[in-house]
């Protein structure tokens, strides 16, 4: 099936401060309604139950595996498949967060939290971070996943960048993967300075106990058995892929599509369908993304299951086509290829900001 609208990154890239949008609240009732009749919000047990099967075998297997391998450097295969695992975990950690898995709030939450801290990472600041974004994907100054920091998303965030950073980020779009191999431990170190920052947190301590539980048995026994420089081999290992598969999962739904201030005015449908990129790929990117492939119908109904998304693509698909609402679906490859060149041209503001086309037109605006 042909895309109604395929959005054009190399186009579409600039921060939107005026365009308008035309009203579209009635379209995502419409929407819901067919969902809701088709019962497409109804829980699937028995698939988050095949998939967590599947994972415990999977994790169980790295267990037998690295006992019997021992002193030996095959460990670090045991380590890069661990990664992939706990990315898995994620996944379902993410989905029990927007209660897709069990069928009351409370109960998961607390598997969220339990999924969590197998594979290191607060709920909390989880949840606080990823509902903010749900709520304003790609809205400047108001979804945390576009904020400054390391990289930076905007070509003037990327102008103000200074010292060893200025020169990272006039790279950043070549840099992107390589660095993402040290967001597995940018992720537990965030979660650590969120439970034991000042201010109200949820749960802190049970999460403080559960991941320090956590941290503690799963290296005891790498640093344990293994020599010390293997063990310091198979943990680098097993943070690079995680850090990697979860960046390469995340990334594509959002990176390159329209920024837009946040004075800008728009309704929840075309808010959340203007703004995210769907991949192409069927049952393997499923499983491969954890349902992130679907990320348009992600976002119209978080509380969605995955055996469901495809469905609704459909339908959300029609929907766009009646409206001619651009509806952006490209193939995993090509996606990354459109993070990358959409970084690079962010981050020509670093290398010189009054040359920079995209900041030239931000002035203009």
């Amino acid at each position: 099936m042909g895309d109604p609208v395929t959005a054009s990154p190399a186009k579409e890239s600039g921060l939107i401060r005026t365009r308008p949008f035309p009203t579209l609240a009635k379209s995502y009732l419409e929407v819901s309604k067919i969902v809701r009749s088709e019962g497409l919000l109804a829980r699937t047990p028995w698939f988050y139950g095949m998939v967590g099967a599947a994972l415990i075998v999977g994790l169980a297997g790295c267990v037998a595996g690295f006992i019997l391998l021992g002193d030996s450097w095959f460990q670090l295969l045991i380590a890069a498949a661990l990664g992939i695992l706990f990315t898995q975990v994620a996944f379902l950690a993410h989905e029990s967060a927007h209660r897709t898995i069990l069928s009351t709030g409370p109960a998961n939450d607390k598997l969220s939290q339990v999924l969590g801290a197998v594979v290191g990472m607060s709920y909390s600041w989880w949840d606080s971070k990823h509902s903010r974004h749900h709520g304003n994907p790609n809205i400047v100054g108001k979804d945390p996943d576009i904020a400054p920091g390391v990289l930076s998303f905007a070509a003037e965030d990327a102008a103000k960048s200074k010292g060893f950073f200025r020169w990272l980020q006039s790279r950043q779009g070549w840099l992107f993967f390589p660095l993402l191999t040290l967001e597995g431990l940018n992720l537990y170190v965030q979660g650590y300075v969120h439970l034991c920052s000042r201010g109200k947190v949820k749960n802190r301590w049970l999460e403080l106990t559960l991941l320090t539980l956590r941290t503690v048995l799963y290296l005891f026994p790498i640093f344990f058995f293994l020599p010390l420089g293997m063990a310091f081999a198979f943990l680098g290992v097993q943070l690079a892929v995680f850090g990697v598969y979860m960046g390469a999962s995340f990334a594509p739904n959002h990176k390159g599509m329209p920024l837009i201030d946040r004075s800008v005015k728009m309704d929840f449908f075309s808010k959340q369908v203007r703004l995210s990129r769907n991949i192409r790929g069927g049952w393997w990117a499923t499983w491969f993304m954890g349902g992130l492939n679907y990320q348009i119908e992600h976002h119209l109904f978080p509380n969605m299951p995955r055996p469901h998304l495809a469905r609704t693509r459909q339908i959300v698909i029609e929907k766009c086509r009646e409206l001619g609402v651009p509806y952006t679906e490209t193939s995993l490859l090509k996606s990354y290829g459109i993070v990358i060149a959409y970084l690079n041209r962010v981050g020509l503001a670093a290398r010189d900001p009054f040359d920079c086309p995209m900041i030239a037109e931000f002035r203009r605006g």
